[in-house]
């Protein structure tokens, strides 16, 4: 992932209910919520929500699709991966046990389920 693409993906996980709504999906997993059903969980009225889900689609983070008169949202696990490895990619320098204990805890507490963490290259 290069500097710019990661740059709007972390302006856009930057304020509380995208960075919740992205946090939703992941749960989710590839089947994804519809815009109602977040907007009912994170108590946003449709305007907030439409404002909020656009900008993480934009930003590559999640994708939509229309589901008879609803729009579904899911998350782009790749582009999610792709923004964990960013963050990640130049942080051992050559010694792992710098990064070793962060990548065991992120592993430990992980609650990915195989079929979004099958979907990640």
């Amino acid at each position: 992932m290069e500097v710019g693409r990661a740059l709007v993906a972390f302006a856009a996980l930057s304020q509380e209910h995208r960075l919740q709504i992205v946090r939703l999906l992941v749960v989710a997993g590839p089947e994804g919520m519809a815009a109602g059903a977040l907007g009912t969980k994170l108590s946003a009225a449709s305007p907030k929500m439409s404002f909020h889900l656009s900008h993480l689609e934009q930003a590559g983070l999640i994708a939509s699709r229309r589901d008879g008169r609803s729009i579904r949202y899911s998350i782009q696990a790749a582009a999610l991966s792709g923004l964990i490895g960013f963050l990640l990619r130049d942080c051992c320098q050559g010694q792992p046990e710098i990064c070793g204990p962060a990548m065991a805890d992120l592993v430990q507490n992980a609650t990915c389920t195989p079929t979004i963490c099958e979907s990640v290259p």
